[in-house]
C-alpha cells in the first residue's frame, strides 16, 4: 500500500514547471501565490506590463490609432499586439494546462499496466531525474544570455519598420521605443524560452519513459500497443504553437496593409512555418516509434506462430477428420471461434509505428494554421465575399 501510494505521488508531484527558477523568482517576488499557480493572475498581469505603457505613450504623442506625419500607427502594428495581448497570456495559461494534463498521463502509465510493479521504481526515478533536470539554473542562465544578447543587437541594429509608429522626437515616443525594447520583447521571449526548454524536457522524459521494459498490448483496439492516451498530450503545448503562429502571422499581416506585400508571396513561407510547428508538435511523440516498432516486429512474428498452430488443430479436427489430443487452445473461452483469433491477428498487424492519428494531427495543425487561415483571408475583401456568399446561397 504505502509503495503505491509512494508512487502515486511521484506522479502528482511531477511538474514541468513548478519549482524551477522562474517559477521560485516569480513567487519570491508575489506574482505566483504560495498556494496555487496564479496563471489567470499572472497573464494579465504581464499582459498589461508589456502592452499598456506602449498604447500611453503612442496615445500621450497622438500615434495610437492615426498617424503622426509619415508614420505609422501603433494600432497597425499587429505584431506588437498580439504579442502582447494573446501570445503572453496563452504562454502563461500553457503552464496551468501543463500542470493538469501532463500527471493525468504519467498517471495512465500505471493504470493501464504499461508500468507494474516491478517496473514502477525505475519509472519513478525517471521523474525525479527530469525533475532534478528542471530545477537546475543553467538552463535559465542560456535563457538569459540569449535575451540579453537578442536586447543587445536590437539595441544597436532595431527592426525600424517595428518603431516606425514611435518615429519623432516626442519624449512618450521615445518612452515607448525604450519600453518595448527593454520591457515588452524580453517578457515576451523568457516566456516563448521557457517553453522550448520545456518541450525539451518533455521530449527527454518521454525519451526515458519509451527505454523502459513498457508492458504494450499489440493487440490493443488504439493500435498504439495502450499507448493511445499520449494522443490528448499536444494539447499541452497547443497554445505554444498558436502562440508563434499568430506572433509571426501579426507582423505579416502589417505587412500587407501598410507596406503593399501580396498573401500569395507569403505561402511558402506559410507552409515554411506551418511545417517546422508541425515537425515541432510530433517530435514528443515520435520518440515511441522505435519501441512500436519493435513490439510489432516481435509481436507479428508471435502471433503469426499462434495463429498458424490454431488453425492447423483446427484443420486437423475438423477437415481432416483426425483425433486430435485436447488441445486448450481449442477450448480457451477467450479465443472463441477461428474468426476471433484471425481478428487478433489483424489487430497486431495494424497496430501503428508512430502515435500519430487524425486527432494528434489536428491538435498540432489546427492552432498552428488558424492564425494563418485568417492572414490568407485578408486577400479577399470582406464586403464583397459576403455578397458573392448570400448571392450563391439566395
Amino acid at each position: 500500500m504505502d509503495q503505491h501510494h509512494g508512487a502515486a505521488n511521484a506522479v502528482d508531484q511531477f511538474s514541468l514547471v513548478r519549482d524551477d527558477v522562474f517559477y521560485r523568482v516569480q513567487r519570491k517576488i508575489g506574482l505566483i501565490p504560495a498556494s496555487g499557480g496564479g496563471f489567470a493572475r499572472r497573464a494579465v498581469a504581464y499582459a498589461l506590463i508589456a502592452w499598456l505603457p506602449l498604447v500611453i505613450a503612442a496615445w500621450l504623442a497622438g500615434t495610437a490609432i492615426e498617424s503622426l506625419e509619415d508614420n505609422e500607427p501603433l494600432l497597425g502594428h499587429i505584431g506588437i499586439h498580439v504579442r502582447c495581448l494573446i501570445a503572453i497570456p496563452l504562454l502563461v495559461l500553457a503552464e496551468g494546462i501543463a500542470q493538469k494534463l501532463i500527471p493525468l498521463g504519467l498517471r495512465e502509465f500505471r493504470r493501464s499496466g504499461l508500468v507494474d510493479d516491478a517496473l514502477s521504481a525505475r519509472f519513478d526515478q525517471v521523474l525525479i531525474g527530469v525533475s532534478a533536470l528542471r530545477n537546475r539554473v543553467a538552463p535559465w542562465i542560456v535563457i538569459t544570455v540569449f535575451v540579453v544578447t537578442w536586447i543587445a543587437v536590437l539595441f544597436f541594429s532595431p527592426n525600424l519598420d517595428e518603431l516606425r509608429w514611435a518615429d519623432s522626437g516626442n519624449h512618450s515616443l521615445s518612452f515607448g521605443v525604450w519600453w518595448l525594447l527593454l520591457v515588452t520583447r524580453p517578457i515576451f521571449s523568457i516566456l516563448l524560452l521557457a517553453w522550448v526548454w520545456r518541450l525539451i524536457m518533455l521530449g527527454l522524459l518521454l525519451l526515458r519513459i519509451a527505454a523502459l521494459p513498457l508492458k504494450l498490448v499489440p493487440s490493443h483496439p488504439d493500435r498504439m500497443g495502450g499507448l493511445g492516451f499520449l494522443t490528448r498530450l499536444p494539447v499541452v503545448y497547443g497554445p505554444f504553437l498558436f502562440s508563434v503562429s499568430a506572433v509571426v502571422a501579426g507582423v505579416w499581416a502589417h505587412e500587407v496593409l501598410y507596406h503593399g506585400v501580396m498573401v500569395p508571396s507569403l505561402y511558402g513561407q506559410i507552409v515554411a512555418l506551418l511545417v517546422v510547428l508541425a515537425i515541432i508538435g510530433v517530435a514528443p511523440l515520435l520518440v515511441f516509434t522505435p519501441l512500436l516498432l519493435r513490439v510489432k516486429r516481435q509481436a507479428l512474428l508471435d502471433y503469426g506462430a499462434f495463429v498458424s498452430r490454431h488453425g492447423r488443430s483446427v484443420h486437423e479436427k475438423w477437415i481432416q477428420g483426425k483425433d486430435v489430443p485436447d488441445d486448450p487452445m481449442l477450448d480457451a473461452p477467450e479465443l472463441g471461434p477461428v474468426a476471433d483469433v484471425q481478428a487478433i491477428y489483424q489487430a497486431v498487424a495494424s497496430m501503428r509505428g508512430v502515435i500519430v492519428n487524425k486527432s494528434v494531427l489536428l491538435k498540432i495543425l489546427l492552432p498552428a494554421a488558424l492564425p494563418m487561415l485568417l492572414l490568407i483571408s485578408m486577400q479577399w475583401p470582406l464586403k464583397s465575399t459576403l455578397s458573392k456568399l448570400l448571392f450563391t446561397l439566395l
